[in-house]
C-alpha cells in the first residue's frame, strides 16, 4: 500500500490531496474550443444565415425571426440536445405549418404556439417516448416532408417571378398563368442568377472546383446575385430588417381552444419527429467518418427532446420562429469534421454577431434571391431516392398519400391521412393470403402463402376439400403465423383425409405452427439448421414388434438424447439419435419409411442383431431431410446461379484458410455466395512451412492452386475463439522431437512456433527459440491483441499469434512471394469470436499485430 494513502477505515471520505512538489490545483477549466470545431462552425454559419432569412420569408414571419431561431437553435438546443453535431434552427419542413399558423392567428399567437410546442417537447422528453417517434413509416415522413416542398416550392415560385404567394397550394396554381403573363424582369433575372450559381458552384472542375468547393453554394449564389443587383442598380424588393425596438415577442394565444390545440400538436408533431429522425441520420453519418476524425457519442433521443423542446420555448418568447433539428446544416457541420456540440454553439453565436453587426449588408439581399433560394430548397425535399425506396417496400400508396394530403389539406391532416393508409396497406398485408391448389403427378398441393387467419379459413376450407379422397396431399405453409381458427380446420380435414385412407404431408411450419399428427409420424419441426449442432427432437420410438420388450427395442426410455464428449466417438444411444427418421407419410394411421425396401443382413435392418432397434432410424437419415429440404426450398432460388458457375468454373476471389471448427462458418460470417470463397480448412488453421520433414503438401498444393491457377486476389488466415487445437497445444498435447504419436499429435507440431511466439518475453528481451530448431527472434517481438478489449484467456492469446505466424508462413511459399512481389495478391489476418459473433482483421501497419473490431461500413459508398 501506498504512503500516500491512508490505512483507516473512513479513508474513502478522505479528501484527495495534491502531491507535495506540485502546485496545488487551480480554478476553474479553462474553456477550449477544437479547430476542428471553430472551422465547422462558420462553414455552418455561412449555410445557416441566408437560408434562415430565406424560410423566415417563406413563412411570411419578420425576417429577423429567422435570426433568432437560428441563434437560439445553436446555442440553446447545441448546448442541452442529445445530439451534439445535430444543428438545429427554422426548418423549411416547418415553412408551411408557420405560414398557416401566421395567417390564421397572427404573428405574436403563433409564438405563443411555439411556446406550448416547447413545454410539449419537454413534456415528452421527460416521459421518454422519444423511441416510439421513430415508430413511424418512414414513407410518411417522406411523403410530408415532399408534401412541405411542393408547397414552398410552388408558393416560392410567385416571388421569383416578382409576385405575391397565395395562402394555399390551389390558390397558387390557380393565380400562376397570370403572374407568368405578368413577369417582372428584373426579380426573374437575379432569381436565374441564383439559381445558376447554386446549380453550377459545387460543380466547378479541377483544383480550382476543390478550393472554391469549400465556400457554401448557398452563400455564393446569395451573394453573387446581391453583388449583380447592386452594381447594375437594379430595383426590385430587398430585405428589410426592422428596429429591434419594435420587434414582436409572444403573447397570450387568442382563438378558438380546439384550433389552438390542433395547431400545438402538429408543431410539436413536425418539430418532434424531423428532430429525432435527423439525430439518427447524424449518427450514421458521424459512423461513416474515419476514425481519425475523432469520437463522437450517439445521440439521446430523450434528451434530444428536451433540447428542442428548450429551444422552442426561447425561441418562441424572443419572437423567433419554431425550431427543429435542420439536415442541410448538420450534415455540413459532419462534413466539416465538427468533434463536439461546441461547433453548433459557437454558429449560433456567429448568427447573434451577424444579427447585431451586418444589418446594412443583409438589407442588400433581393429578396427574388433569397425566394430561389428556398425553392431550391423545397424542390431537393422531394427526392427520388426517398420515391424509389418506397416504391421497392410497396408503400407508395402511403407516400403518394401522405404528399397530396399535406399540399391540398394541410400537414396535420395529410400526416394523419398517411398513418390512416399506413395502417390499412398493414392490415391487408396480415389478411392477404393467397391460397393455389394443383396436382402433379398424383400429388395434390396446397400452398398457402401469408398469414393464416380466420378470413382465409373459407378459402382453406374450399381448397382442403376439392382434394380427392384417398388421394396423396402436401400442403405448404408459407407464413409465420396461423391462428385457432385456421389451426383446427386443417388439423379437423387432416384427420379426416387420413381416416378415409389419404395421406397428408404438412410442410413449411413455423414455430408454434405444428399440426398434431399419429404419434409414430411425429416429426422435427424445428428451424433448417438445428439438427446439425447437436440437437435432437423428442419423438416416440417406433411401435416395438409383437413379444418384443419395449425398453430393450428402443435402447432406453424416450427422451432428448445427448452427445458425448467432443473428441470421443458417439455412443449407441447418440449414434442411434443421431440418424434420424427420414420422410414419412401419414396413411390410413400407419407408417411407410420413404425409403427403399431394406435389404437382408444389412445394418440397420429387421433380421439382424441391431434391426429392431434402428427399424425406425434409417442410417442417413438426417442427410437425406437435409438434402431433401434443400431440394425442396433452396434448389430452386440457387439454379441459374450454379448453372452458371457450372459453365464458367469457378473464379474465387479469396483464398480463405480457417479452422476445421464446425462453428465457422465461412460463407456466412463473410456474406459471401456461392463461388466467392475458396477454402482450405484444417485443424488449427495451420500453413505448414515449406520442405518440413513432417510437412503437408495439401495445403500447400491448394495454395499454389489458389494463387497460381485460379489467380485469387487475398489470402486469408482466421482463427476462433475456442479453438481446440489452440488448448492442445497449451495442453502439450503435440508430439515432441522424434516422438511418432498420433496424427493429431504429429499434426499439432505446425502450431509451435505460434507457442513459441506467444512465450516470448517482450519486456525482457529475451529471444525465444522455436521447437523446430530454427534461429532466435532477431528482437523482442510485442505479443499481438485485440483493439478495443482485452485477451481473454492463454488460449485466445495464442490463436491470435497463430494468425499472425500463420501469415509468415504462408510468405515463406514461392507462389505467395512472387504474387506479394507483383502486387496481385493481398494477405489479411482474422479473428472470429465466435460466442459474440464479432471478426477482428488483423492492422496492416501495426506493430506486433493488433486485430481491430470491423466497423459498419456504408454499403451504399
Amino acid at each position: 500500500m501506498s504512503a500516500c494513502v491512508p490505512a483507516r477505515a473512513d479513508s474513502a471520505r478522505t479528501k484527495h490531496v495534491h502531491p507535495p512538489h506540485s502546485p496545488p490545483p487551480g480554478g476553474s477549466r479553462r474553456f477550449r474550443v477544437a479547430g476542428a470545431d471553430v472551422s465547422a462552425a462558420v462553414a455552418v454559419f455561412l449555410i445557416a444565415l441566408p437560408l434562415s432569412l430565406g424560410i423566415a420569408l417563406a413563412t411570411g414571419a419578420p425576417l429577423q425571426a429567422g435570426l433568432v431561431a437560428a441563434a437560439v437553435g445553436g446555442i440553446v438546443a447545441g448546448r442541452i440536445g442529445g445530439c451534439p453535431l445535430q444543428v438545429s434552427g427554422p426548418a423549411a419542413g416547418l415553412t408551411v405549418v408557420t405560414a398557416d399558423l401566421i395567417q390564421r392567428y397572427g404573428w405574436r399567437t403563433t409564438c405563443a404556439i411555439t411556446v406550448l410546442a416547447g413545454l410539449a417537447q419537454l413534456g415528452l422528453g421527460c416521459l421518454r417516448v422519444a423511441r416510439s417517434a421513430l415508430a413511424v413509416s418512414p414513407a410518411i415522413v417522406h411523403g410530408m416532408l415532399a408534401g412541405i416542398g411542393v408547397t414552398i416550392a410552388v408558393a416560392q415560385l410567385h416571388i421569383v417571378l416578382g409576385g405575391t404567394p397565395q395562402s394555399s397550394v390551389p390558390d397558387n396554381l390557380v393565380a400562376l398563368p397570370a403572374q407568368l403573363a405578368n413577369l417582372h424582369p428584373a426579380d426573374l433575372a437575379v432569381s436565374v442568377l441564383t439559381l445558376t450559381l447554386l446549380l453550377l458552384w459545387p460543380r466547378i472542375p479541377g483544383r480550382a472546383g476543390q478550393v472554391l468547393g469549400r465556400l457554401p453554394a448557398a452563400l455564393i449564389a446569395v451573394a453573387g446575385a446581391t453583388a449583380v443587383a447592386a452594381l447594375t442598380g437594379l430595383i426590385l424588393p430587398k430585405v428589410d430588417l426592422p428596429s429591434w425596438s419594435s420587434h414582436a415577442l409572444a403573447a397570450l394565444p387568442d382563438g378558438p381552444v380546439l384550433g389552438l390545440v390542433a395547431a400545438v400538436l402538429t408543431t410539436t408533431l413536425v418539430c418532434s419527429v424531423q428532430s429525432l429522425l435527423g439525430a439518427v441520420a447524424v449518427d450514421k453519418l458521424v459512423a461513416a467518418r474515419p476514425a481519425q476524425a475523432g469520437h463522437v457519442k450517439r445521440s439521446d433521443l430523450d434528451r434530444e427532446l428536451l433540447g428542442q423542446g428548450a429551444a422552442n420555448i426561447v425561441s418562441g418568447s424572443l419572437g423567433g420562429l419554431p425550431v427543429a433539428g435542420v439536415a442541410v446544416r448538420s450534415s455540413a457541420n459532419v462534413a466539416a469534421g465538427a468533434v463536439s456540440r461546441n461547433s453548433t454553439m459557437l454558429h449560433g453565436v456567429l448568427v447573434v454577431i451577424a444579427t447585431l453587426l451586418l444589418v446594412p449588408a443583409l438589407e442588400l439581399i433581393p429578396l427574388a434571391s433569397l425566394a430561389a433560394l428556398v425553392m431550391a430548397v423545397g424542390l431537393k425535399m422531394v427526392s427520388l431516392n426517398h420515391i424509389r425506396t418506397v416504391t421497392r417496400h410497396r408503400e407508395v400508396l402511403v407516400y403518394a398519400v401522405t404528399t397530396g394530403g399535406v399540399v391540398f389539406l394541410g400537414v396535420l391532416e395529410g400526416v394523419a391521412l398517411g398513418i390512416a393508409v399506413a395502417v390499412g396497406v398493414a392490415l391487408h398485408r396480415l389478411t392477404r393470403t393467397r391460397i393455389t391448389h394443383h396436382e402433379a403427378e398424383g400429388v395434390h398441393h396446397v400452398h398457402v402463402r401469408g398469414q393464416l387467419t380466420f378470413l382465409a379459413v373459407p378459402r382453406l376450407s374450399r381448397l382442403l376439400h376439392q382434394v380427392p379422397q384417398g388421394a396423396d396431399a402436401v400442403v405448404e405453409l408459407d407464413g409465420s403465423f396461423m391462428d385457432h381458427a385456421a389451426y383446427e380446420t386443417l388439423q379437423d380435414w387432416q384427420k379426416t383425409h387420413t381416416a378415409q385412407g389419404g395421406s397428408v404431408d404438412i410442410s413449411g411450419r413455423r414455430p408454434g405452427t405444428r399440426i398434431s399428427e399419429p404419434a409414430e409420424t411425429e416429426g422435427c419441426r424445428c428451424r433448417p439448421w438445428t439438427p446439425w449442432r447437436n440437437h435432437q427432437c423428442d419423438r416416440p420410438p417406433a411401435a416395438p414388434p409383437p413379444g418384443t420388450d419395449r425398453q430393450a427395442t428402443t435402447g432406453g426410455p424416450r427422451g432428448r438424447s445427448r452427445s458425448g464428449p467432443v473428441g470421443k466417438g458417439p455412443g449407441t444411444a447418440s449414434g442411434t439419435a443421431a440418424a434420424e427418421t427420414a420422410v414419412h407419410k401419414t396413411t390410413g394411421g400407419t407408417t411407410a419409411p420413404a425409403t427403399g425396401p431394406s435389404t437382408p443382413g444389412a445394418p440397420g435392418t429387421p433380421g439382424t442383431p441391431d434391426g429392431p432397434a434402428r427399424s425406425a432410424r434409417p442410417a442417413g437419415g438426417e442427410l437425406a431431410r437435409g438434402i431433401s429440404a434443400f431440394h425442396r426450398n433452396t434448389a430452386p432460388l440457387m439454379r441459374r446461379e450454379l448453372a452458371r458457375l457450372a459453365r464458367e468454373g469457378q473464379q474465387p476471389s479469396q483464398l480463405f484458410l480457417t479452422c476445421a471448427d464446425s462453428r465457422v462458418v465461412t460463407s456466412m460470417i463473410t456474406s459471401s455466395g456461392p463461388g466467392d470463397l475458396f477454402v482450405v480448412r484444417n485443424v488449427g488453421n495451420f500453413v505448414p512451412l515449406p520442405g518440413q520433414e513432417s510437412g503437408d503438401d495439401s495445403v500447400a498444393a491448394a495454395i499454389e492452386y489458389a494463387v497460381d491457377v485460379l489467380k485469387v486476389r487475398s489470402l486469408t488466415v482466421c482463427g476462433h475463439s475456442g479453438c481446440g487445437a489452440m488448448q492442445a497445444l497449451l495442453g502439450a498435447g503435440h508430439a515432441g522431437p522424434g516422438d511418432r504419436g498420433t496424427p493429431l499429435q504429429r499434426w499439432l507440431r505446425h502450431g509451435l512456433p505460434s507457442l513459441d511466439r506467444v512465450h516470448a518475453d517482450a519486456d525482457a528481451g529475451s529471444d525465444a527459440a522455436d521447437h523446430t530448431g530454427s534461429r532466435p527472434h532477431p528482437r523482442p517481438r510485442p505479443r499481438p491483441r485485440l483493439a478495443g478489449r482485452g485477451i481473454a484467456d492463454a488460449a485466445e492469446q495464442l490463436c491470435l499469434a497463430n494468425v499472425v505466424q500463420q501469415l509468415e508462413h504462408l510468405r515463406a511459399h514461392a507462389s505467395v512471394a512472387r504474387a506479394l512481389r507483383s502486387g496481385d495478391l493481398e494477405l489479411h489476418g482474422m479473428y472470429f469470436d465466435v460466442g459474440e459473433a464479432q471478426s477482428y482483421l488483423l492492422a496492416q501497419d501495426a506493430e506486433g499485430g493488433v486485430f481491430e473490431l470491423v466497423q459498419g461500413i456504408d454499403l451504399t459508398a
